[in-house]
Formats: C-alpha cells, structure tokens, sequence
C-alpha cells in the first residue's frame, strides 16, 4: 500500500497556523481539530515548521506558563521531513519511527497534498497485514 492510498481514505485536509499564532491559539486548535500536530506556514503557503502536543510540552518545560503567550516559532520544529503520495506505507512508517517523529506532510512536487500521522500508517499497514494472512489462510484451506 502506498500513501496515496491513505489520503484516499483520510482526505488531504491539513491544519495549520501562521507563523506569528501564539502557542496558546496552537494548544486551541490542536484541540479543536483533535490532532497532534500543525503545519506552521506563510502567506505563500511555505511549510516553515512544524508543531506538535510534544512541542507545547517541551515549550512548556523551558518556559513554564510564559510559553502560552510567546509565539509558535518559539517551540516548532523547522526541519520537517517530508514524502510523497508514491511511497510505500512501510518505508514512510521506517522514516517515521527512525526520525522519532508522529507526523509527515505529503508534498507532491511543491503542493501539499495531505499529512499522515504514524497512527494512519499502522492502521492501514495492520489492515494490510490481515489482507494477506486470510489469502494466506484461504490458500492453506483450499490445499486441503
């Protein structure tokens, strides 16, 4: 199974926040949206980082409270790694799980098509595992 596959379950809608959104618009959304993670973009729609409910907590750690007022670029995490819709779901969850990081945008050429979450990723992986163990079993079945 690839990603695409995925965005044709889940849909590409992505959430984000303007760069200048403070952390505590970010803490509102995430749980508004009930995700774990934002984009953080321009005006021009430029990935410029990502943030995430362990971001806001890392923040919250270095900052305390102080952090809720500051803005997201405060606590985001600029290098963000992302695949494309063409990628298989086992070498993105191997990415994932090396990166140590829950979230991938999907950019098909320079266009964000969606993200995915390790969450989707095992789901579907583990969807494709019970395909294949009953065609497997089927097979032993009908062998007999």
């Amino acid at each position: 199974m690839k990603i695409a596959d995925i965005l044709g379950v889940k849909g590409g809608a992505v959430h984000s926040v303007r760069p200048t959104s403070t952390v505590e618009q970010v803490v509102d959304r995430l749980g508004a949206y009930g995700v774990g993670a934002l984009l953080v973009g321009d005006e021009h729609v430029a990935i410029r980082g990502i943030v995430s409910e362990r971001d806001v907590v890392r923040g919250l750690r270095e900052h305390g409270a102080a952090v809720l007022a500051m803005p997201v670029t405060a606590v985001l995490t600029s290098h963000v790694r992302t695949c494309t819709p063409q990628e298989t779901i086992a070498v993105v969850m191997a990415r994932m799980t090396t990166g140590r990081f829950r979230h991938m945008p999907v950019v098909e050429g320079r266009t964000l098509v969606g993200m995915v979450s390790i969450g989707d990723l095992v789901k579907h992986r583990v969807r494709e595992m019970e395909l294949e163990t009953g065609v497997l079993r089927d097979v032993v079945i009908a062998r007999h």
